[in-house]
C-alpha cells in the first residue's frame, strides 16, 4: 500500500516551486558545464514533474 503524501504538499504552488527548483538547477549545471550533475538533476526534474504534477493525489481529498 502507497504511503499518503504530506499535507504540506497539498498546495499547487508548493509543488511547483519544487520541480522549477530542480529545474533551475539543471540549467544551472549544464550552464557551468557538469554533465553529471546536471543529469541527475533533470532526472529529478522529470521524477518530481510527474510525482508532484501529473500523478499527485492530495492527502485530503476534496469533497
Amino acid at each position: 500500500m502507497a504511503q499518503a503524501p504530506s499535507p504540506f504538499l497539498d498546495p499547487l504552488w508548493r509543488r511547483i516551486a519544487l520541480v522549477a527548483f530542480c529545474a533551475g538547477w539543471s540549467v544551472f549545471e549544464l550552464i557551468w558545464g557538469d554533465s553529471f550533475w546536471a543529469t541527475l538533476a533533470i532526472g529529478m526534474t522529470a521524477y518530481g514533474a510527474w510525482l508532484f504534477l501529473i500523478n499527485y493525489k492530495p492527502s485530503t481529498p476534496k469533497e
